[in-house]
């Protein structure tokens, strides 16, 4: 069991930062993909950004590519996303996932990831 607790949300204006955390426990050992993935208000959840902690290969999704910044401290067991020039469209909870694709690359698809943080909300008015 891994067991996920993301930290750091809350209201900015438009143009602003956050940094989200994301303290990971458990058999972290046996998942190899970890990242964040959003929802807003009456949408599906979207993976924005993966990391694979084996090959150290990232993935950014469009809107988010250029802004938001995926990082670990693994003394710490510790996930960051780094967010800038945040926009009204990144209003959503955001949510820490991790998850196992052995010998294959991570995929924003929700369905990979078996563990999941409760969510912290991001709000970002204009």
């Amino acid at each position: 069991q891994v067991q996920l607790v993301e930290s750091g949300g809350g209201s900015v204006q438009a143009g602003g930062s956050l940094r989200l955390s994301c303290a990971a426990s458990g058999s972290t050992d046996r998942t190899n993909c970890m990242g964040w993935f959003r929802q807003a208000a009456g949408k599906e959840r979207e993976g924005v950004v993966l990391i694979n902690s084996i090959s150290g290969n990232r993935y950014y999704s469009d809107s988010v590519k250029g802004r938001f910044t995926i990082s670990q401290d693994n003394a710490k067991n510790t996930m960051y996303l780094t967010m800038n020039s945040l926009n009204p469209d990144d209003t959503a909870m955001y949510f820490c996932a991790a998850g196992v694709r052995y010998l294959r690359e991570c995929r924003p698809i929700a369905s990979d990831y078996n563990y999941w943080g409760q969510g912290t909300q991001v709000t970002v008015s204009s």
